[in-house]
C-alpha cells in the first residue's frame, strides 16, 4: 500500500468538477489520502467507503472560537466529523493553515487552546486517538534550515512551539509543514538549484556537521525539520509533508513554472517516496506526503502561480502524467 501519497483538494475555483467525480477520479489512481482545507460535507460524504484517509481543516478564523469555548469546538466535530465517521475516513484535522507564520498574535496565542479543546470534544466522542488533530505549519517556523543538521526553530516562536510539540507528543499527532523546493529554487535560480530541487542529477550538497551528501532539496528540507525536533526533544513526534508542489504555469515574470519542471518535481517525488528510502536522518520510510494540488484554483488570489499548481484539468484529465495513475504502476 502506498498510503504515504496523499493530495491537496483546494477549492478557490468556480469550475471544479462534483465531489462525487473526483471521488472516482481519486480511485483511479494511487492517491490514498486527501488533504482538504474546510470540511465540505458534500466532499466528505463522496469520498465514504472509498476508504480514502481524509485531512479536514477548521478555519483560522475559527480559532479564537475553539479555544475560548469547548461547547463550539464540540459542535464543531458534530457538525463536520460524527455524521460523516467512519464511512468516511476521516484520519486528522488541522486547526488552521499557517497560523505560527501569520504575525497574528492573537490567533498564535490561542492555537494551542483551540487543538486541546478539539482534541478534547474528539476524546467526548470516543474519537481520540482514532481522528489525530494538529495544525500545518509553513516553513517560516524554521530560523535556519541550511545544512539540515542545524535546522532550527525561530526562537521568537519557541515558547509556543514548544506547547504544540508537547501536544503532538502526547496524542500522537504528526507535525505537518509545507516544505517548497520551488521556493528554494525562486530564491537562487542557478541549474545545479534547478537539478537539486527537481531530484534530477547534481553534484549534491554536502552537511559539514554530518558529512551526509543530500541529492535533493526535498529530502534537505524535511531533515532539517527533523533536526528542528531533535533540537527540542521531539525527534518522536512524526512529521507529514501537508503541502508540496511545483507550479506548471505562472506569470510571464515566474522563474520555473513549466509543465517539464512541475512533472519532474512531482514525478521525481512520487518515485523517491515510492523507493522507500527515506531521508539520510529518517531512512526506510516515507514521511506521508499531500501533493499540491488536485485541480487548479482559478480564484485564488496571488501571483498566477498560486492558481496554477493542478496535476488534473477539471474535465478529469491528466495535465501532465506524474506516476500516479494505477494502469502506469
Amino acid at each position: 500500500s502506498q498510503s504515504f501519497i496523499g493530495i491537496s483538494y483546494g477549492q478557490v475555483g468556480d469550475n471544479l468538477p462534483p465531489p462525487s467525480s473526483t471521488a472516482k477520479l481519486l480511485q483511479s489512481t494511487s492517491i490514498q489520502k486527501v488533504r482538504l482545507y474546510g470540511s465540505d460535507p458534500a466532499i466528505i460524504k463522496a469520498l465514504a467507503n472509498t476508504g480514502i484517509g481524509i485531512v479536514i481543516g477548521t478555519a483560522n478564523g475559527d480559532i479564537p472560537g475553539l479555544a475560548s469555548d469547548p461547547d463550539f469546538a464540540k459542535s464543531w466535530i458534530n457538525t463536520n466529523v460524527l455524521p460523516f465517521y467512519p464511512a468516511s475516513n476521516i484520519i486528522l484535522i488541522t486547526v488552521g493553515n499557517e497560523v505560527m507564520t501569520s504575525n497574528d498574535q492573537n490567533l498564535m496565542n490561542k492555537l494551542l487552546p483551540a487543538m486541546q479543546n478539539v482534541q478534547n470534544a474528539l476524546n467526548d466522542a470516543s474519537l481520540g486517538g482514532k481522528i489525530k488533530v494538529s495544525t500545518v505549519h509553513s516553513m517560516g517556523v524554521l530560523k535556519q534550515s541550511e545544512p539540515p543538521s542545524s535546522g532550527s526553530f525561530d526562537p521568537s516562536y519557541r515558547d509556543l512551539m514548544k506547547g504544540l510539540l508537547e501536544f503532538n507528543s502526547a496524542n500522537g499527532s504528526p507535525f505537518a509543514i509545507n516544505p517548497y523546493p520551488y521556493f528554494a529554487y525562486r530564491s537562487d535560480t542557478r541549474p545545479e538549484t534547478l537539478a537539486f530541487c527537481l531530484f534530477q542529477p547534481n553534484a549534491g550538497r554536502i552537511d559539514g556537521n554530518t558529512k551526509i551528501k543530500y541529492m535533493n532539496m526535498f529530502d534537505a528540507q524535511v531533515d532539517a525539520v527533523y533536526s528542528a525536533l531533535n533540537s527540542m526533544g521531539f525527534k518522536n513526534v512524526e512529521i507529514v509533508v501537508a503541502e508540496t508542489g511545483w507550479p506548471f504555469k505562472g506569470d510571464d515574470t515566474d522563474v520555473g513554472p513549466s509543465i517539464e519542471n512541475a512533472k519532474a518535481y512531482n514525478g521525481n517525488l512520487i518515485a523517491h517516496l515510492r523507493s522507500m528510502v527515506g531521508t539520510p536522518l529518517m531512512p526506510g520510510k516515507s514521511v506521508d506526503t499531500y501533493l499540491f494540488a488536485l485541480y487548479d484554483e482559478d480564484l485564488k488570489p496571488g501571483p498566477g502561480s498560486e492558481r496554477l499548481s493542478g496535476l488534473f484539468k477539471t474535465d478529469l484529465t491528466m495535465i501532465y502524467d506524474a506516476g500516479l495513475s494505477t494502469s502506469n504502476q
